[in-house]
C-alpha cells in the first residue's frame, strides 16, 4: 500500500524534479557531451546518436536518445554481426561509465522518461511480459533504476521486473534519492555492465522459456 507522501511526491513533485534536475545536468555536462559527441564522430562516424523506439508509461511509444556505442558491422548476408563485435573499445568505456546515456536527459525533459525508474526497454518485448511484468509501465521509464542497483546486466531477466515492479509499488523521494546515489556508486566501481554470457544483455524471449539485446 502506497503511503500519502509516496503519493504527493509521485503524483506532484517528481516530474517537476527530473525536469530541474535534467535541465541543470544538461547545463554543467555540456563541455562533456561536446568531448563525448567528438570523439563518437571520430571513432564510429556518423549518426553521433543512438535512436530508438522504446515503450514508456502506460506503453506509450517515444524516441530514446544515446550516444553510439557500436559499428554497423554486418556479415555476408547484410545481418549485423554480434555485439561482442560491434562493441568498440571507446563504446565499451561509454557504456561503463554511463556516459552513453547522458542523451536521454533530453527524453526526461520531454517528459518521455523520468531520472528513476526501470529502464526502457525494446518495443518487441511487450508482447511477451505477463501481467506481473507489465506492471513496470505504470510509471515513466528511469535513466536508472532499482534493477540498475541491484545487478544491472548481471541478473535474469526475471530478477529484472521483480525489482521494476517493486519500485512501481513504491514510488518515494528517500527510494529515488537512494537509488540515485546507489547508481553514482556502481558507475564509479563500474559494476553490473555485462551478463555472465554476453557482452550486454542477453536478449528476452519471454518467462516460459520463449530470452531479444538491450
Amino acid at each position: 500500500m502506497k503511503s500519502s507522501k509516496g503519493g504527493i511526491y509521485r503524483k506532484f513533485i517528481k516530474r517537476p524534479m527530473d525536469f530541474i534536475l535534467s535541465l541543470i545536468a544538461i547545463i554543467v555536462l555540456i563541455p562533456v557531451f561536446l568531448v563525448v559527441a567528438i570523439l563518437v564522430k571520430i571513432k564510429l562516424g556518423s549518426p553521433i546518436l543512438f535512436k530508438q523506439q522504446r515503450p514508456g508509461l502506460d506503453e506509450k511509444i517515444f524516441t530514446m536518445y544515446k550516444f553510439r556505442t557500436m559499428t554497423d558491422e554486418r556479415d555476408e548476408n547484410g545481418e549485423l554481426l554480434p555485439d561482442s563485435i560491434r562493441l568498440t573499445k571507446l563504446g565499451r568505456f561509454l557504456r561503463s561509465t554511463s556516459l552513453d546515456e547522458l542523451p536521454e536527459l533530453f527524453n526526461i525533459i520531454k517528459g518521455d522518461m523520468s531520472i528513476v525508474g526501470p529502464r526502457p526497454l525494446l518495443v518487441q518485448y511487450l508482447p511477451l511480459y505477463n501481467a506481473h511484468q507489465k506492471r513496470r509501465h505504470e510509471v515513466r521509464p528511469g535513466l536508472t533504476g532499482l534493477a540498475q542497483v541491484n545487478g544491472r546486466n548481471a541478473i535474469s531477466w526475471e530478477e529484472k521486473f521483480d525489482y521494476d515492479v517493486k519500485y512501481v509499488d513504491n514510488v518515494t523521494f528517500v527510494s529515488d534519492l537512494k537509488i540515485f546515489f546507489i547508481t553514482i556508486k556502481k558507475i564509479i566501481i563500474r559494476e553490473g555492465i555485462s551478463s555472465e554470457t554476453s557482452a550486454t544483455m542477453e536478449p528476452f524471449k519471454g518467462s516460459n522459456g520463449n530470452e531479444m539485446g538491450l
